[in-house]
């Protein structure tokens, strides 16, 4: 009997797409708000043998007598004690998931949105009588990241952390099934597989762990202008789609990719 073959893919974001505060207030630029909102998805070989490890890795960390007083380690405050997120994990929690991941055989897609530029979109689209709506950005996004990936394996299952009370598996489902579409489109190539969508917590999935915190180390290179996290799990993104940055000329932005590798001295700034 043939062993099909399924690809596992994580999907979480960084930042979020809330621009505007009461009366229409635009929020971006003041204290505490991000420049920019992303979207990545991680393809994780063996899954299950990462989980155990990764699980295995946090019962190390939460039985290490260094880090028992740690606030963050404890129970009750339901961070590391619960699953690994970048920005709640201590530094050195942090150190060792990011060695952990940098061993890993993991792919990295990111697609990048500049607030400033969904702020004028959303003027725009707000003029013209059609509401913007943040959704549907995220939508756009995930349909870009999916496109050139669905077609390398029998089956897809796509995991994706569900934002806020909302699971939205249908409007999901629909942004990949463009994703599909636009791929046979633009190849002649037939992209449909069986695809499975499941949206959940980080803390009910290694992978969304995962994908935290190479969107954290990524957000960190942008924002803030911190190489060390970014540099030390470079060779794991495959492409990162910066939509915004239009340099060149090209509609659809700049895409940094082994051809093309993104550098500190590359990077557009996020503060215009």
């Amino acid at each position: 009997m043939t062993e099909v073959d399924v690809a596992y893919y994580y999907v979480d974001e960084a930042g979020d797409l809330t621009l505007f505060g009461r009366r229409g207030k635009c929020l971006v630029g003041t204290e505490g708000v991000s420049h920019c909102f992303m979207v990545g998805m991680a393809r994780v070989t063996d899954p299950r043998n990462f989980r155990d490890k990764l699980n295995g890795l946090r019962a190390d960390l939460l039985a290490d007598p260094y880090l028992g007083e740690v606030p963050s380690m404890q129970p009750q405050e339901k961070k590391t004690a619960r699953c690994f997120h970048a920005k709640d994990d201590c530094p050195e929690v942090r150190e060792k998931v990011f060695r952990f991941l940098a061993r890993w055989d993991i792919k990295v897609q990111v697609g990048i949105r500049r607030k400033r530029s969904l702020v004028e979109e959303a003027h725009r689209s707000n003029s013209a009588g059609l509401p913007w709506k943040a959704d549907s950005v995220y939508d756009r996004m995930v349909t870009t990241l999916f496109k050139r990936s669905l077609h390398t394996a029998d089956h897809n299952v796509i995991v994706f952390a569900r934002r806020g009370k909302s699971v939205r598996e249908k409007a999901l489902a629909e942004a990949i099934r463009r994703a599909q579409d636009n791929f046979e489109r633009d190849t002649g190539v037939g992209a449909a597989r069986p695809t499975r969508i499941i949206s959940t917590v980080p803390s009910e999935s290694c992978g969304l762990q995962a994908i935290d915190y190479f969107l954290w180390a990524l957000q960190r290179f942008y924002e803030r202008d911190e190489t060390r996290y970014f540099n030390y799990l470079a060779p794991h993104y495959r492409l990162i789609m910066d939509f915004d940055d239009k340099r060149s000329g090209k509609a659809y932005g700049t895409w940094y990719s082994d051809e093309n590798p993104l550098t500190g001295a590359k990077k557009m700034s996020v503060m215009g």
